[in-house]
């Protein structure tokens, strides 16, 4: 029988893979499917992200895992939000290290060796309203948000009292040439998402400083 590297190496187009998935490759579960998946992780061939979720060690790649189709998998539903995604759309000057997410379940970080993942629950009527699906190289995929739903996102998480555009320019240091970039139809597909009254705030208050 293969190692379960070898396996993973063979199968694991993305270099991500479950225990599940390995059971179908191997051919065979239990006892023996685990001690295969603890013999490649004893020797730092593959990493185990979380319970039933694994992932190549950089050597055994075919490309690099990008971290945020990673955060789907390790908690979902999710979408890259908050931080990571101003970050991103390079709103914020800087880095994050953390992997943040909006989550529709309960908030929950996670430690791994490929990185630490956040996920803070959001509570919306529509989870996607404003989120984008990015296709990566190679077939992956992960879903972003927009700017102003990563704002909003934040103001949501961080219990901000915001109400224009002045704390968002103050404390995250976002250029006002970016906030004067949103549309109109940003703020009215956002509006009725939210169930926070100070998100609901944020948000007409940044609308009537912008002239939106």
């Amino acid at each position: 029988m293969q190692t379960a590297t070898e396996l993973a190496m063979h199968k694991a187009t993305r270099g991500i893979f479950t225990r599940q998935e390995a059971a179908c490759w191997a051919g065979t579960d239990g006892p023996r499917l685990d001690a295969l998946l603890k013999r490649a992780v004893a020797c730092g061939e593959v990493l185990r992200v979380r319970r039933g979720l694994f992932c190549l060690a950089g050597p055994y790649m075919r490309r690099q895992v990008n971290a945020y189709e990673l955060a789907q998998r390790v908690h979902g539903p999710s979408y890259i939000s908050l931080e990571s995604a101003l970050a991103h759309h390079g709103w914020i000057p800087e880095a994050v290290y953390t992997i943040t997410s909006a989550s529709q379940h309960r908030s929950r970080t996670f430690q791994t060796p490929v990185g630490v993942f956040s996920f803070t629950r959001i509570p919306q009527k529509v989870f996607l309203a404003g989120v984008r699906r990015r296709t990566l190289e190679g077939g992956g995929s992960f879903f972003l948000a927009d700017p102003l739903k990563a704002l909003a996102d934040y103001v949501c998480a961080h219990a901000c009292d915001w109400e224009g555009a002045g704390p968002v320019m103050g404390s995250l240091r976002v250029e006002e040439s970016e906030l004067h970039a949103l549309a109109t139809e940003s703020f009215e597909l956002l509006a009725p998402v939210y169930r926070a009254g100070r998100v609901r705030r944020f948000l007409e208050g940044l609308r009537k400083d912008l002239g939106l």
